[in-house]
């Protein structure tokens, strides 16, 4: 399939080492966009751009969720100041 951006949101803020993320609120946009997929994001302040098990575990209850809703989650990116990391790149979507 191909895809195309259509929107580019920031969902949640959070401190320095943690952020609440919300299912519903990713699916309440996704379906607001008419979305048929997302790319999600989000940055490690700490600079090492490897995936936590928090990290994991968001992106795997995020999936399933948006799965629910015919929403597919394409990749997951870890963003740091000096590069950013695809999680589907490393098996982990």
């Amino acid at each position: 399939a191909s895809h195309r951006l259509i929107a580019l949101e920031e969902l949640f803020r959070g401190t320095l080492t943690q952020t609440s993320v919300y299912p519903r609120e990713v699916a309440v946009r996704a379906l607001a966009h008419n979305a048929c997929a997302v790319v999600l994001a989000h940055n490690h302040p700490s600079g090492n751009p490897q995936a936590s098990r928090a990290d994991e575990a968001i992106t795997q209850t995020l999936k399933a969720a948006l799965a629910l809703i015919d929403v597919r989650v394409l990749d997951h990116f870890i963003v740091t100041r000096s590069e950013a990391v695809s999680m589907a790149e490393l098996g982990l979507i």
